[in-house]
C-alpha cells in the first residue's frame, strides 16, 4: 500500500492521542482536522460521554462531512467549529482558556501565517492544558509536502515562544513525523 493512501500508516491516532494525554472527560480540539477527521473520531471515543472534541477547520465541506459521520455514528461529543485559525479569536465557539488539549497535526506547514495560527490555538488552551504539534520531519520523502514548506522542530518551538507554552517533551510521531508536546503555564 502507498504510505500516503492510509493515514494509519503515517500516524497512529491512538499513539498520538495518548502522547497528547487525551483522557476521559477532556475537552479536546483538533485544529485543522481535515475531511478524514483522522484524530477526531478516535479522540471522541477516548474522551467519552463527559468529554468533547472540537473538530476545527476552515472548510465548510469538511465540517459537513464530519457532522454527517458524527450523526451516523451517534457521536454527540463531536462539535464541528468553522474557523480561520490565522485570525485571532475567529473560533468564537471555543472561549479563551477552556481546552484541556489542542492539537495542530500536519497543519502548520499549510499556513501562510504560522504565528497567528499558533497564537489562536494557544488562546483556547487553559493553564495547565497541553498543545500538541505534529509535523513532517525535514528529511526528503517520496511523498508529503515539499521540504521548503515543512516546519522544522526548532521553528515550531520558536512559534510557541511567548505564548505561555513550555515544552514538555518531543518524540518520534512516526517514520516521517515528529511531535512536540507543550504545556500552557
Amino acid at each position: 500500500m502507498n504510505p500516503s493512501s492510509s493515514g494509519d500508516q503515517l500516524l497512529d491516532p491512538k499513539f498520538i492521542l495518548e502522547k497528547a494525554g487525551v483522557h476521559e472527560g477532556a475537552l479536546v480540539a483538533d485544529f485543522g482536522c481535515g475531511a478524514a477527521a483522522h484524530f477526531v473520531f478516535p479522540a471522541s471515543t477516548m474522551v467519552g460521554k463527559r468529554g468533547k472534541v472540537f473538530a476545527v477547520d476552515v472548510q465548510q465541506a469538511v465540517l459537513q462531512k464530519i457532522t454527517q459521520r458524527a450523526r451516523e455514528e451517534n457521536r454527540v461529543n463531536i462539535i464541528p467549529v468553522w474557523s480561520d485559525l490565522e485570525v485571532f479569536q475567529a473560533a468564537k465557539d471555543i472561549p479563551d482558556n477552556t481546552l484541556d488539549i489542542g492539537m495542530l497535526i500536519n497543519t502548520l506547514f499549510q499556513s501562510k501565517n504560522k504565528e497567528a495560527m499558533m497564537r489562536e490555538s494557544a488562546r483556547m488552551i487553559k493553564r495547565g492544558g497541553r498543545m500538541l504539534v505534529v509535523e513532517w520531519k525535514m528529511a526528503v520523502a517520496p511523498f508529503g509536502p515539499a521540504a521548503a514548506v515543512r516546519v522544522a522542530p526548532d521553528a515550531a518551538r520558536a512559534l510557541a515562544h511567548g505564548l505561555q507554552l513550555e515544552e514538555s517533551y518531543s518524540f518520534e510521531a512516526g517514520s516521517y513525523h515528529y511531535g512536540i508536546l507543550f504545556k500552557k503555564i
